[in-house]
C-alpha cells in the first residue's frame, strides 16, 4: 500500500505531461521558391543556430532551460536578384502542456516541471514554401 501511495505521490509531484510526451527539440523544414536560397536561423541572442540552403530541415531547441525559457528564432533568407526576407518562428504552448496535466492535478506539471523543459512548446513552422519576390517586381 505504501508503495502505491509513493508511486501516486511521485506521479503527482514530478509529473509533467509535456515533459513526458514532448521533445526538447523540433525539426523545422525550410523551403523557398526559388530553391537554393541561403538562410540563417538566429536565436534571441542573435547567434546563428542553423544555416544552409533551401530546402533543408533543421533541428531547433525549444527551451533555454530556464523557468518558462521559451526560445525565439528569426529566419532570414536571401538570394541574388530577390528581396531578402526575415520571418519570425513563433513558439506556443502545446496541448500536452495545456490539457495533459489535468489528470495529474495540473499544478505540479504546469508550474514546477514543464516550465523548465522545452517539451511544452511547439515551434510554429514557416509557411510551407516561402515565395521570394524578384527585386523590382511589384507584389
Amino acid at each position: 500500500m505504501r508503495l502505491v501511495l509513493l508511486a501516486l505521490a511521485s506521479a503527482w509531484l514530478l509529473g509533467g505531461c509535456a515533459t513526458i510526451v514532448g521533445d526538447k527539440t523540433q525539426d523545422v523544414t525550410i523551403q523557398s521558391w526559388p530553391q537554393g536560397a541561403k538562410f540563417v536561423v538566429q536565436d534571441e541572442t542573435g547567434r546563428a543556430v542553423a544555416e544552409g540552403f533551401t530546402p533543408k530541415t533543421v533541428t531547433l531547441a525549444k527551451s533555454d532551460g530556464s523557468y518558462f525559457g521559451k526560445k525565439k528564432f528569426l529566419l532570414m533568407l536571401e538570394q541574388p536578384g530577390f528581396v531578402p526576407q526575415t520571418i519570425p518562428l513563433n513558439e506556443k504552448a502545446n496541448l500536452w502542456y495545456l490539457l495533459g496535466n489535468i489528470p495529474l492535478g495540473g499544478f505540479p506539471g504546469w508550474l514546477l516541471v514543464d516550465p523548465f523543459n522545452g517539451g511544452m512548446y511547439n515551434i510554429e513552422p514557416p509557411p510551407a514554401k516561402i515565395i521570394m519576390n524578384p527585386i523590382g517586381a511589384r507584389s
